[in-house]
């Protein structure tokens, strides 16, 4: 499967005139390679391989949240953790996921591990270019 690249060509964050206080105070992270500075350290990609490998880590699969959908375009973003069902969530393929990912400007601000050095599921998806990001 070939994997789309970032737009910004690197994988780090996209930034705009409305870019939250967490981005700014976010790691960015540019590979898989690379290590968070810290336990509980907020971080920020763009990059796709970074998302999969850190979804896959933990079993969560690409989805979005049925009835938000636009069309043909998907709806809201999520990733489905195994236990955590909640909303209504269909399971989508990485590409779409990711395809809608870039279309929409997005980054992924998330954890490696929570400050106690546990494993942590926290992420979020952000659009800098949106005032209620």
């Amino acid at each position: 499967m070939a994997e789309r690249k970032d737009p910004a060509g690197d994988g780090g964050a996209r930034r705009g005139p409305d870019s939250s206080k967490s981005l700014k105070y976010a790691q960015e992270i540019h590979s898989p390679e690379e290590e968070p500075e810290r336990a509980g350290r907020s971080l920020v990609t763009t990059s796709h391989e970074v998302i999969r490998q850190w979804a896959e880590e933990r079993e969560a699969q690409p989805a979005t949240v049925e009835g938000t959908e636009h069309g043909d375009h998907l709806g809201v973003l999520r990733l489905d953790f195994p236990g955590y069902g909640g909303d209504k969530l269909r399971h989508v393929s990485w590409d779409e996921w990711f395809a809608t990912f870039d279309e929409r400007g997005l980054n992924f601000i998330y954890q490696e591990r929570r400050s106690d050095g546990s494993p942590s599921n926290f992420f979020r998806l952000e659009n800098p270019q949106r005032e209620d990001a």
